[in-house]
């Protein structure tokens, strides 16, 4: 049977790059369902609710200062070593259409533990909806995808295994799921060393979620230990901040908006 011939994409070239990256990483998972009610709530009071995305990414790196080995990579070069970042740098996953071709992103959020859950779905929404050329970090990437083949492995393989540049290109952990889709339980591929998914949120104030880890870095022990101080967080740190924004939204709807070019106490109220 005769068929089509067709181009592989810069995006498609991006994800069979990132495939051969991840081929070599001894993954293990963990599943569990986490209590999120706290947040779920406070979440669903807001206008404009950050994402999934937003809070788990956040959530994960407040875990992640006191924990220095969720900082913490496998590198090669020069020699074989463990390098701690000071940092969390999260890579979010963005689904986009390209050209009418769907494709994945990823967008890097450096130090979401210390920005504002707001600017941390600012620029995960920006990824999302800004063209190619005005994300940083798509720039940086397709710079990359669109080398011959020789030199875009090298790149790869430079940026895989130097411990230094290996948060810089891959971050210290990825964030990905397909809850806006209908959710299920994904098992994604990086190079590592840590993959967080979450699934759909269920009505009894529940979520799945999913750890996958270079089990070179650590082992399953830290990872269930990481589930609890997860579900923590969320429940206090992130629901206090998500009750911040109600409040925030509540105090502009009660402000008096000034009538532009009016004189004296001429107001609108909200």
């Amino acid at each position: 049977m005769r068929g089509t011939s067709k181009k592989i994409s810069p995006p498609r070239r991006l994800i069979i790059d990132l495939m051969h990256a991840s081929r070599d990483v001894p993954f293990v998972s963990l599943a569990r369902s986490l209590n999120i009610r706290a947040p779920l709530e406070a979440r669903g009071l807001l206008a404009q609710p950050p994402g999934f995305a937003a809070i788990f990414a956040k959530a994960f790196a407040i875990v992640a200062r006191d924990e220095p080995t969720l900082r913490t990579v496998y590198a090669k070069w020069p020699w074989p070593c463990f390098y701690e970042l000071p940092r969390s740098m999260a890579m979010v996953a963005i689904a986009r259409v390209e050209d009418g071709e769907p494709c994945v992103l990823p967008q890097c959020v450096c130090g979401p533990d210390r920005l504002a859950l707001t600017e941390v779905d600012r620029l995960i929404r920006h990824a999302k909806e800004a063209p190619i050329a005005e994300v940083p970090m798509f720039r940086k990437i397709m710079r990359a995808t669109h080398l011959p083949w020789p030199l875009r492995r090298l790149a790869w393989r430079i940026g895989l295994n130097f411990a230094r540049q290996r948060g810089n290109w891959f971050g210290t952990f990825a964030v990905t799921g397909v809850a806006a889709y209908g959710g299920g339980e994904l098992q994604a591929l990086s190079p590592g060393p840590y993959i967080l998914s979450f699934d759909v949120a269920k009505p009894d104030g529940s979520i799945a979620v999913m750890i996958r880890w270079d089990h070179r870095v650590t082992d399953a022990a830290l990872i269930a230990r990481v589930f609890s101080q997860l579900e923590q967080v969320l429940n206090t740190e992130i629901a206090t901040e998500l009750r911040g924004l109600r409040a925030v939204e509540l105090k502009a709807l009660r402000e008096p908006v000034r009538v532009a070019g009016a004189r004296g106490s001429n107001h609108l109220g909200l």
